[in-house]
Parts: structure tokens; C-alpha cells; sequence
């Protein structure tokens, strides 16, 4: 198969019948493709969405996402489905191409009139923290002037924005482990890993096939690869990525930066990278203050997405106006009230070890309301680090008795108390709240970070958060 295929009449199979797999399939519809879309799943859902893309001429295959339809081509696949998978193990044999719907918005991009050449990528990865600094780059962007917008894991289609009738000048791309695994031709402008810790160890199979995939945000870039001074597998990615000759490693931390590093030094985000002379000059991007929440973690964020930008040629001011401007997502370390002097704050988008470890590192004393679906984690690390900072826990869901266990290994005089056993849903919500409100004193903050995920006892995530806000607005009155 040619790198850039004649689609008229082309068999392509879409596997999965999720939101990319539907946006997928109707563009190579549009394009001429002869489409195949096939699932495992035969539900009242399914049907509902297959009738639609069927309505339009579009094949679809239910209860048999495993068997390669004869003929085809190419497959591009919904980012959840793993390698392991038996379409793709059928596709390798008979070498047929596996692409994503990243790969194939790259594909498909368009020329800016311009220029003549397509909108750059400013790419973001790594385990946490992606929506954030993807959605203040994307705000940075706007301040500057520029058509943007946040793609990819978050707002905007990336299919849709390459395919959009007006044209982007530049976009802010979120990308998943899943989505770079399956996109092996993307060379953004430049990149970032925010950081490295375990996750979707069950779709990747190892740590370093999951750091790996990772690490393909970084090849081919062209000005900067940005990478985590506090985190050096984050450095290591970028030492072992092709490049662009000429393009450089610049580094993001929390300290006084030293040349090719942004940095903070007296409560100013500080730019050494980007500069004439930055063996000894800097230039001020921003404040502290200007950064919200001003969390350490999402200064850290701020500092990325400064970087990128700068890297792309944004001049400092409107980094700072950008910054200033960006409000977070729901359910991101986000304060819901001050009860009785203290502060209830919902983290609930904090489903793994590591986003709950930098949400407790930017309180203290805390009142922990954690637990939840493990999905395999330990919790010693987060245990240990966080020990310090614990007034109490008050543990839900589950896995609770994991992080019970942790927590009597590692801070065996913070009290324990488990609530909800058995409940789901706005019960065992309410009840949580009202018990940690019972536990917290004056300056502390009762802090939702469950480190868990959420649908063993609420719909998702963001259910979570919103209970968590109803409860405590019911503790104000």
C-alpha cells in the first residue's frame, strides 16, 4: 500500500463503533472509501449507532470485532483497542496497515494558503495532566492572536480540525499513550511528556512499552522536544528520539531555571530557552499568581505549555495573558466552598497514584477522601509521600482496603475511618463528606482525590465530583 492511498473504492475497515470510530468512518466515506465498520459489541447502542452510519452507506459488522473482512486494505482503529487484539494479529499476516484516527488526521492535513504548508502541531503526553496544559497552550495560543484550538484526548475533533472549513493557524493536539501507538508517521512542531508513571499497563503489557509509546510524541520534532526536570525518564525519551536537525531539548521545572530551561524563581515563570544570550539572560512569562489554580502541579503545567508556545514563536506577553485567561476543566483540583474554615476541594478527575500524589502535595493538613476501582495499583509510594500532610482518610469504594493496608504500613497514627460501605452514588457521597467534615479542623482541607476510579459506585468521574459539590453545599446550609 502506497504512503498516501487512492481512497475512491478503497476497502478500509474502522474498528470500533465509539465517537473516533463514527467520525472515522464518515470521513473516509466522504473521501471514497469503501468502509467496514466492525465491533464486538451487538447492544441497544450499537444497533442505534450502526443504523445511523448504515442510513448513510456505510457498512457495519456487530458481535464480530475479530475477523478481517476479505480485502481490506487498511484498518484504523478507535484508540482503545489494544495490539494484542486478534483483527490486528490477522491484519499483520497478511501485512495490512494499522492506523489511528491521529495518524490519519496527519494524513489528511491540508496546506495553510499562507504558508503552503499545514498547520503545525504543538503535541502533549504523559500520564497526568494533559487536558490542563493542552487547554492552556490552546489559551496562550488565542492571546497570541492565532486560530487554535485544544484537539485530540479533548475539545475539538483532531479529524474535524484538520478537515475544518476555516482553517487553523496552529493546533494544540492532546495525545494519549493508545493514539501514538497507532500513529507512526507524526512529526509535530514540538512536544511535550508532562511525566511518566504506571498506567494502562493492561493495554500496553509492560512499563516500558507504555514509556515507549510515549516517547513517539518526540520523534521528528522539529524546534523543541519539552521534557520534566523533576521526572528524568521524561529526558531519557527525548535523548533517544530522531529529530529535526536543530532542534533542541529545553527543560521545565519548579526551580530557578538554567540555560534552556523555563523555571521559577521569586514567584515569576521565568523563560531561559527561548532568549538572545540565555547563557545570561531570561525573560518573565507570567507570575505565579497568574496560574489557576496555583498548585505546584499545574505550575509545572503552565511551564509546558509556556514553552511550546514560546517554541512556536509567541512572544512573553501573551503567555502571561493567556495564562491568565485559562480557567481548568470541572472535577480538576477545583474549590468548591469554605465551611466552617475549611476548604472542600474536588479532585475527582484524579483517578490514578500519581494525579492523587500532586493533588496532596498542594495541601496541608488534608482530610483524604479516597478509594475506589485500583485497576491494579499499589499505594505504598503515594502513601509515603503524602504521610506527612494527612490529618485523616476517609476511604470509599472497592479497593479501599488497599489503601486501608498502605496506609497502616506507612502512617500507622493517621486515623482511618471507612464510609459507604455497600451504598453507591449521592448516599455514599454525602456520607463521606459529612464524615471527613466531622475529622477536619479549622485550615485544613477535605480534599476528594480518590486515586481510584470512580464506576464501581458512580458513573464516572465527573458524577463523582458533582456529588462531592452537592454534599458539601449541603454541609454550607
Amino acid at each position: 500500500m502506497t504512503p498516501n492511498p487512492e481512497w475512491p473504492g478503497l476497502p478500509v475497515v474502522v474498528a470500533g463503533l465509539g465517537l473516533s470510530g463514527i467520525s472515522a468512518a464518515r470521513v473516509l466515506h466522504g473521501l471514497g472509501a469503501r468502509v467496514t465498520v466492525v465491533d464486538g459489541g451487538d447492544g441497544e447502542a450499537q444497533r442505534a449507532r450502526a443504523a445511523e452510519l448504515e442510513a448513510a452507506g456505510i457498512a457495519v459488522r456487530l458481535g464480530d470485532g475479530e475477523t478481517l473482512p476479505e480485502g481490506t486494505r487498511l484498518i484504523v482503529t478507535s484508540p482503545g483497542w489494544p495490539p494484542s487484539s486478534p483483527l490486528f494479529t490477522e491484519a499483520a499476516l497478511v501485512e495490512v496497515p494499522v492506523w489511528g484516527d491521529v495518524e490519519l488526521a496527519w494524513r489528511l492535513r491540508r496546506p495553510l494558503p499562507e504558508t503552503g504548508e499545514p498547520a503545525p502541531w504543538l503535541a502533549i503526553t504523559g500520564t497526568n495532566g494533559k487536558t490542563t496544559t493542552v487547554r492552556m497552550l490552546a489559551s496562550i495560543l488565542t492571546a497570541a492572536g492565532r486560530r487554535t484550538a485544544a484537539v485530540g484526548n479533548v475539545g475539538v475533533s483532531v479529524l474535524d480540525a484538520v478537515l475544518a472549513e476555516e482553517p487553523y493557524d496552529v493546533l494544540a493536539v492532546e495525545l494519549s499513550s493508545y493514539q501514538l501507538h497507532w500513529a507512526p508517521s507524526l512529526r509535530p512542531h514540538s512536544a511535550a511528556v508532562l511525566n511518566l508513571a504506571p498506567d494502562h499497563l493492561d493495554w500496553h503489557g509492560t512499563m516500558e512499552a507504555y514509556a515507549a509509546d510515549k516517547g513517539r510524541i518526540y520523534e521528528g520534532n522539529q524546534v523543541a522536544c519539552v521534557y520534566n526536570l523533576a521526572d528524568p525518564v521524561t529526558e531519557e525519551l527525548v535523548r533517544g528520539a530522531d529529530v529535526e536537525e536543530g532542534c533542541r531539548a529545553i527543560g521545565f521545572g519548579l526551580g530557578a531555571p538554567g540555560p534552556s530551561q523555563f523555571g521559577v524563581v521569586d514567584g515569576i515563570l521565568v523563560d531561559r530557552a527561548f532568549v538572545p544570550e540565555r547563557q545570561k539572560n531570561a525573560a518573565e512569562i507570567g507570575a505565579v499568581e497568574d496560574v489557576h489554580p496555583p498548585a505546584p502541579h499545574n505550575i509545572a503545567n503552565a511551564l509546558a505549555a509556556a514553552a511550546l508556545a514560546r517554541a512556536y514563536g509567541v512572544d512573553s506577553k501573551a503567555v502571561r495573558d493567556g495564562l491568565r485567561a485559562f480557567r481548568p476543566d470541572a472535577h480538576r483540583i477545583a474549590e468548591v466552598a469554605v465551611v466552617g474554615e475549611v476548604a472542600y476541594v474536588d479532585d475527582s478527575k484524579a483517578t490514578n497514584t500519581h494525579a492523587a500524589a500532586a493533588s496532596l502535595a498542594a495541601y496541608r493538613p488534608v482530610v483524604w477522601i479516597a478509594g475506589g476501582l485500583a485497576k491494579g495499583a499499589t499505594f505504598d509510594e503515594l502513601v509515603v509521600g503524602a504521610a506527612s500532610r494527612l490529618r485523616a482518610a476517609v476511604l470509599i469504594g472497592q479497593d479501599r482496603g488497599l489503601i486501608r493496608e498502605a496506609l497502616a504500613r506507612h502512617a500507622p497514627d493517621v486515623p482511618v475511618i471507612e464510609a459507604a460501605e455497600g451504598q453507591t452514588g449521592a448516599v455514599a457521597m454525602a456520607e463521606a463528606v459529612r464524615t471527613a467534615a466531622g475529622l477536619a479542623q479549622p485550615g485544613d482541607t477535605v480534599l476528594l482525590a480518590p486515586a481510584c476510579a470512580s464506576m464501581d459506585m458512580f458513573t464516572d468521574y465527573g458524577q463523582r465530583g458533582d456529588l462531592f459539590a452537592e454534599a458539601v453545599r449541603e454541609l454550607e446550609k
